[in-house]
Formats: C-alpha cells, structure tokens, sequence
C-alpha cells in the first residue's frame, strides 16, 4: 500500500478530476461519507452522541461540512464550528457551507481567542469531536488560536476524530512540529501519510482507517516520487508458496548459518531455528569446533559443521575455506561470532568470493565498520542483505544513533542504493530498503520483543526464505512480516514483559497459519 506525501497526494486528487473526470466536489462528498461511515463502525451508540465538528476554511473544512450534513440526515446531533473567517471560504467547501445552510444546520464562526473561550464550554459537553481543521496541506506548526485550540481540546478528555491528518502534523514528516491534536481514529483520505505509520507522529493517529474516496488505484500506484510502501496482510499472504504433495526436503533449500562463539552459541541456535520454523529443507550451523557439541545439543532438526578456531574459541584462519567448500543455497552470518580480526577478514572474504546469497547479520555487521567500503552488492544488489539495529547501522554510515533515528528512511534508503544491497533497518516499524529505491514499512511487531536474540531469529527467517522464494525483495519483506506477527502473537499469550526470542520462534508456525487464515478456520472446525 503506497504511502503519500502532501504533493504526492495533491497530485493523485488532480489526475483523478482532470484524467478520470470525476469531479473534485464528488471526491470531497466521498470522503464526508467514508468519514461517517468510519464514526458508524467506531461508535456503535453514534445515534446517541452530541458530536462538534470543527471545520478549517479549506478543503479539509469542505470535509468536515459534508460529515456534518451526513450526520444531521442521519438524525445524530451535530454542530458546526468554523475556525476562521467563513467569509473566505470557497469552492466546494463553500458549496458544502452553502448547503448547510440550506438545510437549516447553522455554523458558529470562531475568529479567535475570545470567540474560542465563548464557544468552548459547548464543544466540551460533546461526546465527540471532528478534526477538519487541516489536512495534508499543513507546512508550519500550529499557532495562535490554533495552538490553543489543540491544547484545549487535548486537555478535555474528548474522543477526537481526525480527517486525513490529525490537525499539527505534516503529511511530509512523522516528526512532530509542533502542538498537535491527539486522535482516536483516523480517517486518511486515498492513501496512508507518513505521521500515520512512523513514529512520533504515528502516536498522535489512533486507529488508522484508510477511506477509499474514488481516487483509483492505478493512479495512487503511478505518482511520481519516491516510492515509499506500507507492507499489508494480503500482499504478505500471496507470497506464502503453496507446497507440491510430492515436495522433498531438497526442494525448499539448504541454508548455512555461520554463527557462535564461546559464551554466545545461543544466538546460533536462535538464528538455526529461525531458518527452520520458516520452512527451509536443511539446515547446518557452522560454528567454531569447541561450539559445535553445545549447539548440536540444543536440537536436532539442524546439521553443525566444526570450524576451524582460533585461540580465543573464535572461527580461525581455515574457517573461510571451509564455509566456500561447503554446499549451501544461502548463508546467514553474524549472530554472536565475535568481532576479531580473523572474524573480519572472514566476513569480508565471504562477501568478495561467495557464490550464494548472503545475510549479514550482528557481529557481522560490527566488523564491517571498520571498513564500510567492503559491504557491497553484486548483480543489482539482489544477493546482500543486511540487518542492522540503529546502532549497527549508526557505525556503518558514521552518524550519531540519533540522526539514523531522526532520518530512518533516508538513512535506509541511501544505504541501500549506493551499496546495492537489501537494508533491514530494523526497530519499531521496521523498514526494508532496496537498491532500487523503494523503501518498505512493517506494521507488525511490538516492544515486548526488543529482548536479545529476536534478531538473530530474523537472520535465520530471511534465510530461509531466500532459499525457498529465490527473490530476496519478497523474503526479506515476507520474514519481516512474520516476524512482527509471531511476535504479536508472543505477547498475546505471554505479555511484553515476559516474552523471550523462544516465544517468538515457537510462534512461527501459528504466524504463517494466522497470515493465510488457516489458524482460525482449523480452530473453528475443532470446535
């Protein structure tokens, strides 16, 4: 699902009128609708609710007058206020305006500070309040009246109800401004903004609901600009491959896990089991020769080929030999390896001569840093990715934590294009970057598994994936999903706090049934 900036957008409404011929009157009438119907759905005792609808003197205002004469139609008590000079409306917000009028709905002009404290004792007795203040077209915080509005309103305890944008954020970043309303739900117009799914601006938006108001698909699809997509349930299901009935175990890949070290062979074992519950056909854990028994008995679904170590119980100098001289379809590297100098020379021989697709992962990653200009992809960038926190992703570019977090996607993104490879930027909503330019954003996943390990089990999970599907884009995008969506059903069962990168692993299974909506029609038919 493509998400839009304000210009993007301005755009997708203008093609739709000028290339389609619907008129911009019938969209903003759409959108009123969605809107109402959207209150329907959220507040099942609508009917009995006193609801103020604040209306700027734009098209976002044209909305709210559309919502306001829908619900009046439908017998719900609603009342109009107009932040702004009504004189100065025009267009179809003024035809909507025109309309209420018509219909007997009177509208309150509040022009400022002292018409505010007037009127606001009456918006506070409502039970709900629209937000058609502003839309996609903000570009400067809140000020004045505005800014106290936002505050006032915030501070009354009042479900509001946002149109396109809750009123304070901008469409074109999910950083805050400045003062901003703080939504229940929001109804976005055509297509997801940016605050919407990023925080912070994401924190501000509620529940998020996507109105379909006539715009066509093809055209939000074709908008110039950088493309920028929220990952969905029914995309992510398409990619699930159905199994042949004479399938073998060869059929769904061999995946190398090169991980472990003294002290750290619980990450290997994580990253194995997340190759193996994500449905690859083999499985070996390659780890230095001290670490081999401990890992073996851990489980024995997965194979363990005894590296080369060196002094310290680390992969030693024989170990890069081994690894090319063993048959494999993809390799996941990284997960508690260390971080000596022989563990870097390694990494990067891996990268320079190996032939199978390649995970880069943890340890990885670390040594990587100290010489960034190794960590490039060959042929488009289809058989690298990387999967860095942003700390990990902090030392690769050179920056502060706290500007890869200030600039995630661009951070992302440039990363991904000028190394052509996959970037898994992992954190809250995690983003997956291709050399192509497009960046993509996860919905799925929850605090409860920023616990240690959870990475190293996606290591193993994009692996597997890449064996089976043989397209990295769709298995980097696909092990994402699934494992923000394990995760979610980790913290169902076990809490935020309780949840372990086990949990998340055990539920693996329940997330791929869950995602082709086996899991509830198989508990049904129990029943």
């Amino acid at each position: 699902m493509r998400v839009l900036t304000a210009a993007q957008m301005r755009e997708a409404d203008s093609r739709t009128v000028r290339e389609i011929g619907i008129p911009s009157i019938v969209l903003m009438e759409n959108a009123g609708r969605q809107v109402v119907s959207a209150l329907e759905a959220t507040y099942t005792d609508l009917s009995s609710r006193r609801v103020a609808v604040l209306c700027g003197c734009g098209s976002n205002g044209g909305d709210g007058f559309v919502v306001a004469r829908t619900l009046h139609q439908r017998g719900v008590r609603a009342s109009v206020f107009v932040l702004g000079s009504i004189a100065g409306i025009r267009g179809d917000a003024r035809l909507n305006l025109e309309i209420l009028g018509r219909l007997g709905l009177a509208t309150v002009e509040i022009a400022g500070g002292q018409d505010w404290e007037l009127h606001f004792s009456d918006i506070a007795k409502c039970d709900l309040i629209v937000d058609a203040l502003f839309g996609t077209g903000l570009v400067r915080p809140l000020g004045g009246l505005f800014e106290t509005v936002a505050g006032d309103i915030n501070g009354a305890g009042i479900p509001v109800v946002a149109v396109d944008l809750p009123s304070g954020l901008s469409a074109d970043t999910p950083e805050l401004i400045g003062e901003c309303l703080r939504a229940a739900v929001t109804v976005t117009l055509g297509a997801p903004k940016l605050p919407l799914v990023l925080p912070p601006g994401e924190a501000y938006a509620g529940n998020v609901m996507i109105a379909d108001i006539g715009i066509p698909a093809d055209i939000i699809e074709s908008v110039e600009g950088a493309r920028l997509e929220l990952l969905t349930r029914d995309a992510m299901r398409e990619i699930v491959p159905a199994r042949a009935a004479e399938s073998h175990k060869g059929d769904y890949g061999h995946v190398l896990v090169v991980a472990g070290s003294p002290g750290r062979t619980g990450a290997a074992h994580l990253a194995a089991i997340g190759a193996l519950r994500s449905g690859a056909g083999l499985v070996t854990v390659a780890t230095p020769r001290g670490c081999a028994p401990v890992i073996a008995a851990m489980a024995p679904e997965y194979m363990t080929l005894a590296l080369d170590e060196d002094a310290h119980g680390q992969i030693g100098p024989g170990a890069l030999e081994q690894v090319l001289a063993f048959d494999h379809d993809v390799v996941a590297v990284g997960p508690g390896l260390g971080t000596g100098d022989i563990v870097a020379g390694f990494v990067s021989g891996l990268i320079e001569r190996g032939s199978a697709p390649l995970v880069l992962d943890a340890d990885a990653l670390n040594v990587l840093a100290r010489d960034p200009d190794r960590l490039s992809g060959r042929d488009g960038g289809r058989d690298l990715v990387v999967t860095p926190h942003p700390g990990e992703m902090a030392r690769l570019v050179g920056l502060p934590a706290s500007e890869v977090q200030a600039h995630r996607i661009e951070v992302a993104r440039t990363f991904a294009t000028s190394r052509r490879l996959h970037v898994i930027l992992k954190g809250h909503r995690t983003l997956i970057a291709l050399p192509g330019g497009q960046v993509f954003i996860n919905p799925t996943g929850n605090p409860g598994m920023a616990t240690g390990g959870s990475g190293d089990l996606l290591a193993g999970m994009i692996a597997a994936w890449l064996a089976q599907l043989l397209d990295t884009e769709a298995a980097c995008k696909l092990a994402v999903f699934l494992h923000g969506l394990a995760g979610d059903l980790a913290e169902a069962d076990e809490g935020e706090v309780a949840m372990t990168a086990s949990d998340i692993g055990g539920r693996l299974g329940d997330a791929v049934l869950e995602l082709s909506a086996r899991r509830n029609v198989e508990k049904d038919d129990r029943r």
